[in-house]
């Protein structure tokens, strides 16, 4: 390696160990406890990397990410903490840390992923596309979501974390169920441990939970599509439960239906259920956190520009035909579409048309026969609020429910009727049945932007 690596934590111990490591890889270290200091030489252009802790006896070091970006656009920072739950991890994603380690963390691999920062940092200053970033599982789902109900999601994830209680993950196809339990197992403190996935093909003949217990080690088992598995295995899977042999792991196991349904109707053994059930973790499908399609997308336009693609954005219509798409197929369908507009775009601003193709011959998630839109409505509300009631377990959401759900339904109701109105507060006023000055307090409050134009009706 070769570049100067600037290293920011309170632990002298932490300092000494990076700083010896580094320099024997042949990088110049610049080592600090203060993140005053630390902002110093990164405004003085010191540094091809940042190394920093997030506890620090000045500061907190992801609130630093923003200005760092803005001192030194491109520097990659690596931020190591020993905060280590999935909201930490969460936050230095979204505040655009090139890479985050939870503590302890191994020294190699922070050795490994600092070499490829500093490789991105210098293909960066040099003009050419920085194609091997930061270290990520291609096949997994981004926890991308800062909606009320993911964030009532990270929060149940977080209090799980380090229990050894078995967690049981539901939620439909494409939602990211084994990405949550692997999460669980990556920031736990049985991180150093194997995650082992199995199906029932894995546990068929006698001798399969005997060979997935070696394999796992005392780490975390997922048994993945629970439901799906036959009675007889499924007693296989009691006993394994029952007699996990010395290391005995954490279990996990996925689910896309309501495993407490399967068990009333005869599909799931109840001693299953009552062993594997310890904590339920519902995943939302996308159509229940529409706000997080946005984010979702420009996190995988963003992803194909890293691997070596083109730089894209949605349009505002792209945009807003993404909101209004039903997504059955939930994130790994705005995955594969993303990924199909990212090659077949003839410009850098993806547009409605090719949103639209890319769409062409899906299908839209089911709407119930006999309902009216009024029951839809109603009965999408309902089971969001059920699912966001879920989500805390035995204990109550947050003071303030009443406020943030009307919150949340008000402002797409007012951004459409805007919409639809061309932007005339008079006219969606009148449309909406409120006052103007009741209108414009409301633009105000939620921080909606108006723009003008001629509707064509």
């Amino acid at each position: 390696m070769d570049g100067t690596i600037l290293v920011a934590d309170d632990d002298r111990t932490i300092r000494t160990v990076l700083t010896q490591a580094l320099t024997r890889a042949g990088c110049r270290v610049h080592a600090t406890s203060s993140l005053t200091t630390l902002m110093r030489w990164v405004g003085e252009g010191k540094g091809d990397v940042v190394i920093s802790d997030v506890v620090m006896p000045d500061g907190n070091g992801l609130e630093m990410l923003p200005r760092i970006a803005e001192l030194r656009p491109g520097l990659p920072v690596i931020v190591i903490s020993a905060q280590n739950t999935i909201m930490t991890a969460i936050q230095a994603a979204e505040a655009e840390a090139y890479d985050y380690l939870p503590k302890p963390f191994d020294l190699p691999d922070l050795m490994k992923r600092t070499s490829k920062a500093l490789e991105a940092r210098q293909a960066a200053q040099a003009g050419r596309p920085a194609r091997d970033g930061a270290p990520e599982r291609p096949e997994d789902l981004p926890l991308v979501g800062r909606t009320p109900v993911m964030q009532a999601l990270y929060r149940l994830v977080a209090r799980v974390m380090n229990t050894d209680l078995p967690v049981l993950i539901t939620g439909e196809s494409g939602t990211g169920k084994s990405l949550i339990a692997r999460a669980i197992h990556d920031f736990s403190d049985r991180r150093t441990l194997p995650f082992v996935t199995v199906n029932a093909a894995e546990l068929t003949d006698i001798e399969g939970p005997a060979r997935v217990l070696a394999r796992v080690k005392g780490g975390t088992l997922l048994i993945d599509g629970i439901a799906d598995i036959g009675d007889d295995i499924q007693a296989r899977i009691v006993r394994m439960t029952d007699n996990p042999g010395e290391h005995s792991p954490r279990f996990m196991s996925t689910s896309q239906g309501d495993l407490s349904v399967e068990m009333q109707q005869g599909k799931v053994r109840q001693d299953l259920f009552f062993r594997l059930s310890g904590a339920t973790i519902a995943v939302p499908p996308l159509r229940e956190r529409v706000d997080d399609i946005p984010l979702l997308a420009a996190h995988f336009l963003t992803r194909a520009e890293r691997d070596g693609g083109s730089r894209h954005w949605l349009s505002k219509e792209a945009a807003e035909l993404f909101r209004s798409y039903s997504w059955p197929g939930n994130v790994r369908q705005l995955e594969n579409a993303i990924r199909r507009l990212e090659l077949t775009s003839r410009a850098d601003e993806i547009t409605r048309t090719e949103a639209e193709a890319a769409l062409g011959g899906q299908p839209q998630a089911d709407v119930l026969p006999g309902h009216s839109d009024t029951d839809k409505m109603a009965g999408s509300v309902a089971r969001h609020l059920r699912r966001y009631f879920d989500l805390h377990g035995s204990m109550l959401p947050p003071p303030g429910l009443y406020g943030r759900i009307l919150r949340e339904v008000e402002t797409p109701l007012i951004e459409i009727a805007l919409e639809a109105t061309g932007g005339n507060q008079a006219k969606c006023a009148d449309l909406l049945g409120i006052n103007r000055n009741t209108l414009h307090k409301k633009i105000v409050d939620l921080d909606i932007q108006v723009t003008r134009r001629r509707k064509l009706m």
